[in-house]
């Protein structure tokens, strides 16, 4: 069968993504018809409301509400509407009509992946997701291809430029967090409802999908061990400041004996790594592989430009796949390993108490760390001083060596219960060190 001269290409979804996806599809055709060894031809858009006043750029004679009907003619489907359905019924449409889909909907992927990759995988045609996760940056393409033949052992991420934004914020110019927030909102890094962003959905999904390439098993969104930042304050931050540290919301997803352990929380970074220095709206994944050693991904991790520069390249991917034969890699899921309980993570923590200014107290917290199997690093205690100068109150910031979680909540708890304790301020991981 002679190669195609052209193919088909069906875009579902043209918001701030799919405008700019359409604007580098047009600006940049006879690049991409060299690239591939085809003319790539938008040949339907596929919105909710035609009616609506859109960019220059977007013809609309290309705009449709009959999405069924429109990847039913299309050779590459683009699906770029986010969220689960329709999206999900209408990628299993197009692949069942043998087109190859991109998409850059983490929420599904991380919620029904293996469907999609099943079914692409009977129908013989590609899924591709690089801008699923961390928008621009290559991520997807080195975890599933360059690292196949190596053991990922650790993958540790700032995989959203929302929080990262808001948290360098607050640790830049002392912000509190709902300051921050409506900064970002004003800036666009973030949605007038950004719930899913501050309380770590979007973190999560991106980590189902790392870890499940990683670990070439499958990992869901309910798999994953959720916190968001809403909680903490600026007092978190300038405490994390004189401790060597700052705040970071990150993805982490790692082997240990127990299985696969997936989590998204905030945790204290030492300035000295590298994931510290990333400021503003990047994401930056930093990756420990067994034979390749450590290795960093950075850049911009989310917008319209840079996520739209993912998914052509990996549009330019599957269309040389239906030019010149072949597919790309399919899923990857023989380890099957099991899920570990998020209760037997083990890592370090930094406790902050207020306690009573007394003889004795930090020897009663000590004891009680000990008999959780809790080994103290560092104390530092700081007095508080009122109005008149006096102190009552003490702030003890307590670093652990690495603890189970179950050992360490254990251990919390019963602090809390001290006659001497007003209150466990905070309770961070630390991560990177």
């Amino acid at each position: 069968m002679p190669a195609p001269t052209a193919l088909r290409v069906a875009l579902l979804g043209c918001g701030v993504v799919g405008t700019q996806v359409v604007r580098l599809l047009t600006e940049q055709a006879d690049d991409l018809t060299s690239r591939v060894g085809a003319r790539l031809e938008l040949v339907g858009i596929a919105v909710r409301d035609t009616s609506i006043a859109r960019d220059p750029v977007v013809d609309p004679a290309l705009l449709t509400q009959d999405a069924d009907g429109l990847v039913a003619r299309a050779d590459i489907v683009i699906e770029v509407m986010g969220g689960i359905e329709p999206a999900r019924s209408l990628i299993l449409r197009a692949v069942a009509s043998g087109a190859s889909v991109v998409t850059a909907n983490k929420a599904l992927l991380a919620e029904d992946g293996p469907t999609l990759y099943h079914a692409a995988d009977e129908a013989g045609v590609d899924v591709y997701y690089e801008a699923a996760v961390a928008g621009a940056i290559p991520l997807v393409r080195p975890v599933r291809e360059s690292l196949a033949g190596d053991r990922v052992e650790r993958v540790l991420g700032i995989v959203n430029g929302t929080t990262n934004y808001v948290l360098d914020q607050m640790s830049a110019y002392g912000m509190g967090f709902d300051e921050a927030v409506a900064q970002a909102q004003e800036l666009g890094y973030a949605e007038a409802d950004p719930t899913a962003d501050v309380e770590g959905y979007d973190a999560a999904a991106k980590a189902a999908i790392l870890a499940s390439l990683a670990f070439h098993t499958r990992v869901t969104l309910d798999d994953v061990s959720r916190e968001g930042i809403t909680s903490i304050t600026a007092d978190d931050v300038a405490w994390a400041a004189k401790t060597g540290h700052v705040i970071k919301l990150l993805a982490i997803c790692e082997v240990t004996p127990d299985g696969v352990s997936a989590r998204v929380h905030p945790a204290l970074v030492p300035l000295a790594h590298p994931l510290a220095g990333v400021r503003g709206a990047f994401n930056a994944v930093f990756i420990e592989a067994e034979a390749a050693g450590e290795l960093m991904f950075y850049g911009r991790g989310a917008g319209g430009a840079p996520t739209a520069s993912a998914v052509l390249g990996d549009v330019v991917s599957v269309a040389r796949h239906r030019v010149l034969g072949g597919r790309g890699p399919v899923e990857s899921s023989y380890a099957q390993l099991p899920i570990a309980s998020p209760s037997s993570t083990i890592t370090r923590y930094q406790v902050r108490i207020a306690v009573d200014d007394r003889l004795g107290v930090l020897a009663q917290v000590a004891q009680l760390l000990a008999e959780n199997g809790v080994s103290i690093e560092a104390v530092r205690q700081a007095p508080e001083s009122s109005d008149d100068g006096s102190t009552g109150i003490a702030h003890l910031v307590i670093t652990t060596h690495s603890a189970a979680e179950s050992a360490l909540a254990a251990t919390v708890a019963a602090i809390a219960d001290l006659d001497a304790v007003q209150d466990v301020t905070s309770v961070l991981r630390v991560e990177g060190s």
